[in-house]
């Protein structure tokens, strides 16, 4: 069936379904996280991070510390047309792991229990607008103090 061959009715009968469908929401999933059976399945102070690897699969981050516990983060946003993308769904599963390396707690938060932390941009200032990086140098001669260094 050629576009050109339509009638009138059925080119405004495809424009209109094209644009209802450009308004249509889409939704994307980013991230995995472990489901309740999955859990169900790791021991508190019986599982090791192999036993758990083996369960549900390395993490997509890990704590700073390296007795500290792996977290796995999905998040489901949806967007829609020309608006910014929404999360409407944010699971992050986190397993913490005692100095042996043995489960000591699994905890699973959702976006519900999420908290909006405010940034702030305050920047400090230096002082030192206007000066040259010669004159800081000349000006730091005669405050050298050699006993201290020694």
């Amino acid at each position: 069936m050629s576009v050109f061959r339509l009638s009138v009715r059925q080119k405004l009968g495809w424009m209109a379904f094209t644009l209802l469908m450009g308004c249509a929401a889409t939704f994307t999933n980013h991230g995995y996280a472990p489901t309740d059976s999955d859990l169900e399945e790791i021991l508190v102070g019986v599982d090791t991070r192999d036993s758990v690897e083996e369960t549900v699969g390395r993490p997509s981050s890990t704590g700073i510390l390296k007795e500290s516990g792996w977290y796995y983060l999905s998040n489901k946003m949806r967007h829609y047309a020309y608006r910014a993308p929404v999360a409407i769904d944010r699971q992050l599963v986190a397993i913490t792991f005692d100095k042996r390396g043995v489960v000591k707690n699994i905890e699973r938060f959702t976006l519900e229990d999420g908290q909006v932390v405010v940034l702030t941009r305050r920047v400090t200032k230096t002082g030192i607008k206007g000066v040259s990086f010669i004159r800081q140098m000349l000006g730091n001669i005669g405050r050298a103090n050699l006993e201290d260094s020694l």
